[in-house]
C-alpha cells in the first residue's frame, strides 16, 4: 500500500487530496492507496473573508465549513496537532505520540502572522489576518469617530494586495459614515515603493495621490508605543496614530522549525518548478510554506496544488512526476466598497492591473460565496 500524508487542511492540501482521490478512486477503494490529511482544526477556513469581517460585511460563520464535508469520502482526516516531521522514519509525529507514516508527504502548513516580532504591536495595533483580530478591528472601526489611521506593512506576509485593499476600503467606509473629512489616512511600506510588485506599485501610486492617501516608503516597523500611540520604524521615523492597523511580518509554522526543515523564518527550501523540498524527492511543499519569492496567496496554493496532485498521480503510476509549476498567481484587488481590479502573473509575465470596475467587484463577491467549490476540486 502506498501512503500519502498531507500536512495542512487549507486550500492547497485539500485540493491535492481531492484531486488525487478523484483520479485514483480504484486504488483507494481496494486499499492499494491511503491518503490522510492532518489538520489542526476540524473547520476549513476561507481566510480572505477576514477582511470583510472587519467591515461587518460577513460574519465568521460564513468563512468556514467542516473540512470533512469538503474532503473526498475516501480520504482520511486526522484532526490534531502535529509535533514534528521525522524524515528518517518517513513519519509525522503527533503531539499525542501517534506516528503517521508516509511514502509521500505534502507540506501545506501555511504561515502565521507574527505581531510579537514588533514590540508593542499586539497591545497597540489591530490586524485582520485572524478571525479574532478581524473581530476586534470591526469593533474599533465601529467606534472610530475620526483621526489618523496608520496602515503599516511588515514583510513577508500573505495575501500581498490585502494592505492596499484595506486602505482603499477603509477610506470609502469612513466617507460612507460621514467621517471622510475627519479622517487622515497614512500607509507605510518597507521598501522604496508602496508595493513589492513594481507594476502594482506603479498603478497604485497615482491612485493614492488622487485620493489623498499619504504614503511613507522605507518604513520597516520596529516598535509601537501604545501609551503614546506612536509607531517607529527601523529607519528612525516616528508616526502618531489614533488607529493603527498592521499587516505584521509572517513566519512559517513552528513545526517546520521543530523538524529542522526550514530557514530562520521557518520557510522550507523548495524547487520553484517541481515544488519538491530541496534534497527530498518524496516531499512536496506548496502555498505559504515554501521559501519561493512569489506571492503567498490562496491562488498560489491552488495552482501549485494542481501541479503537486498531477505529479503524485504520475509517480504512483510509475512515472517521473515531471509536471512543472510556472509561477501562476491570480489576485482580486478591492479598490473600495464597490469597485475592484485584478492581477494575473507568472514567472515569465509580470502583472498588469486592469481598470477597476463594479463588475470585477461583483465577481469577487461571487467567488467569496463559491470558494468552497475550489478546495472540493470542482472550480
Amino acid at each position: 500500500m502506498q501512503r500519502i500524508v498531507i500536512l495542512g487542511g487549507g486550500v492547497g492540501g485539500t485540493i491535492v487530496a481531492n484531486q488525487v482521490a478523484r483520479q485514483m478512486g480504484t486504488e483507494l477503494r481496494t486499499g492499494a492507496l491511503d491518503i490522510t490529511v492532518i489538520s489542526e482544526s476540524a473547520q476549513h477556513v476561507y481566510q480572505p473573508m477576514f477582511l470583510y469581517i472587519a467591515f461587518d460585511q460577513v460574519v465568521p460563520a460564513e468563512a468556514q465549513k467542516p473540512e470533512r464535508d469538503i474532503l473526498d469520502r475516501h480520504v482520511h482526516l486526522k484532526v490534531g496537532n502535529a509535533e514534528r516531521i521525522d524524515r528518517e522514519a518517513q513519519a509525522v509525529i503527533m503531539q499525542d505520540g501517534e506516528k503517521i507514516s508516509y511514502d509521500y508527504l505534502v507540506i501545506a502548513t501555511g504561515s502565521r502572522p507574527a505581531p510579537e516580532t514588533i514590540p508593542g504591536l499586539t497591545e497597540g495595533g489591530h490586524i485582520f489576518y485572524t478571525e479574532e483580530g478581524a473581530l476586534k478591528l470591526r469593533e474599533a472601526l465601529h467606534n472610530f469617530q475620526g483621526g489618523r489611521i496608520v496602515v503599516t506593512v511588515g514583510v513577508p506576509h500573505k495575501c500581498p494586495v490585502a494592505p492596499l485593499e484595506f486602505t482603499f476600503m477603509v477610506q470609502e467606509w469612513m466617507k460612507a459614515r460621514g467621517l471622510g473629512d475627519k479622517t487622515e489616512l497614512v500607509y507605510t511600506y518597507p521598501i522604496g515603493r508602496i508595493h513589492s510588485l513594481e507594476p502594482v506599485a506603479n498603478w497604485a501610486t497615482p491612485v493614492f495621490a488622487e485620493r489623498g492617501i499619504e504614503s511613507h516608503i522605507y518604513f520597516n516597523p520596529e516598535n509601537v508605543d501604545p501609551a503614546k500611540r506612536t509607531i517607529t520604524s527601523l529607519e528612525g521615523e516616528t508616526l502618531n496614530y489614533d488607529l493603527l492597523v498592521a499587516i505584521p511580518p509572517h513566519r512559517g509554522q513552528d513545526i517546520i522549525g521543530r523538524s529542522e526543515l526550514g530557514d530562520a523564518g521557518n520557510w522550507i527550501p523548495t524547487d520553484r518548478y517541481s515544488l519538491r523540498m530541496e534534497g527530498a524527492d518524496n516531499i512536496f511543499v506548496l502555498g505559504d510554506a515554501t521559501n519561493l519569492p512569489i506571492s503567498k496567496a490562496g491562488s498560489t496554493a491552488h495552482f501549485e496544488a494542481d501541479v503537486v496532485a498531477a505529479n503524485l498521480v504520475n509517480l504512483l503510476r510509475g512515472g517521473l512526476g515531471s509536471v512543472r509549476y510556472d509561477g501562476k498567481v491570480f489576485c482580486f484587488i478591492e479598490t473600495g466598497l464597490k469597485n475592484a481590479t485584478y492581477i494575473q502573473f507568472d514567472y515569465a509575465h509580470p502583472p498588469k492591473p486592469q481598470e477597476p470596475t463594479e463588475m470585477i467587484h461583483m465577481f469577487k463577491l461571487a467567488y467569496n460565496r463559491m470558494y468552497w467549490l475550489t478546495p472540493a476540486g470542482v472550480l
